[in-house]
């Protein structure tokens, strides 16, 4: 008899032990010994272990954040935005709660005051787990690679204007022929994130998605880095950077084969592309347009204006164990505001966009959008 079906018996023969008078549990206790060939003491114990199991319960006075009320709110800010963790969902719920009018004060006052595990334990039975993994598409660019310095401290940046970038390829599972790819670039001091998608991997493509990125940002380009693929590693993107007239930007590089050198932009790449876009083949050059109309407008205010991320402070070594520390989260446009480095006129013009924003309409805007994407979709 397998451990499974053993298992499967005792659960059927509980029942009628626990009810059963004196005389009958002696009857019960031979059988069960005789089927499944246990050791009478050891067949009395693993019965009462298992009614203890069964009516074991958490200890103290149930939760007060355990109402309907309280689960449904939290259950419909977390799916608007994309499945946050508890850090990140407990920063969001101040800027978020204004635009649900309908709620009282109870539930207000109560979930501005919720924590980080007690949402972990509310959210636990409907936390959905996404366990898709992607494959490199990173074919190197040797030429020009020697004249474009590494650079491996790109976390010590606090000034906002240096750019991590990479590209996230929609081939679906095969790279054959030409495909939709999108050029995804972050800041590194803000977590500030803009994309554009081209056709193909062309470097002319790349480079003019590039110029349309540095258009859009709210603060001047001061440095760019990316991998090593060819996408990136070519003339006319070394032109563009550091022959122009004025200000030019710092362009640097990872190493070959280390993808962790731009963790930066690795960790965008799934949660602001794979989450939404998936591993879709779009091979039809029509849908180009539409993705780009996506990330220049409902896409990028709701990652940078409503979306909180956290940022790495210190990381220190003690024996085996790795100690980091992170700051509260914040979005990439609070992070603007309190910045040294943005002025006046700027700040105010960030706030005046977001008071004009609201965030699942955003949302909304997002979903309307990818339904007409994904008819261009061929295949995961």
């Amino acid at each position: 008899m397998s451990p499974r079906v053993k298992r499967e018996y005792v659960q059927a023969i509980y029942k009628r032990y626990r009810y059963a008078r004196k005389k009958y549990k002696s009857k019960i206790l031979d059988e069960f010994c005789q089927v499944c060939g246990y050791n009478r003491k050891y067949a009395i114990d693993k019965l009462n272990k298992y009614k203890s199991a069964k009516v074991k319960k958490r200890p103290g006075k149930p939760s007060s954040y355990n109402q309907p009320q309280i689960i449904e709110v939290l259950r419909k800010i977390w799916l608007t935005a994309n499945l946050p963790c508890s850090k990140r969902l407990v920063a969001i719920l101040p800027h978020w709660l204004p635009f649900l009018p309908d709620l009282s004060d109870e539930v207000k006052n109560k979930l501005l005051q919720i924590s980080a595990p007690t949402i972990d334990r509310i959210l636990k039975p409907i936390r959905a787990k996404h366990k898709y993994r992607g494959f490199s598409m990173t074919k190197p660019g040797t030429l020009l690679r020697k004249s474009i310095p590494i650079k491996l401290d790109q976390w010590n940046e606090f000034k906002p204007g240096f750019l991590e970038s990479d590209t996230v390829h929609h081939c679906g599972s095969s790279m054959a022929g030409q495909y939709a790819v999108t050029v995804d670039t972050v800041d590194l001091a803000s977590g500030w994130n803009e994309a554009r998608a081209t056709w193909g991997l062309g470097h002319t493509g790349v480079l003019n998605q590039i110029k349309d990125i540095e258009l859009s940002l709210p603060f001047k380009l001061l440095g760019f880095d990316s991998d090593c693929g060819g996408e990136f590693i070519n003339q006319a993107l070394v032109d563009y950077l550091l022959h122009r007239a004025e200000n030019p930007v710092q362009f640097t590089r990872s190493r070959p084969y280390h993808k962790n050198d731009n963790a930066h932009i690795e960790q965008k790449n799934w949660t602001h592309i794979r989450q939404w876009i998936g591993y879709y083949r779009f091979d039809n050059p029509e849908v180009v347009p539409l993705l780009n109309d996506l990330y220049k407008n409902e896409w990028s205010l709701f990652h940078n204006f409503f979306l909180p991320s956290v940022k790495l402070i210190s990381k220190t070594r003690d024996a085996s164990q790795t100690i980091k520390k992170y700051d509260a989260p914040k979005t990439p446009y609070q992070r603007l505001l309190e910045s040294d480095h943005i002025n006046a006129q700027t700040k105010l013009k960030l706030t005046e966009q977001f008071n004009k924003l609201n965030p699942f309409e955003l949302r909304q805007g997002i979903e309307n959008k990818l339904k007409a994407i994904f008819k261009f979709a061929a295949s995961p």
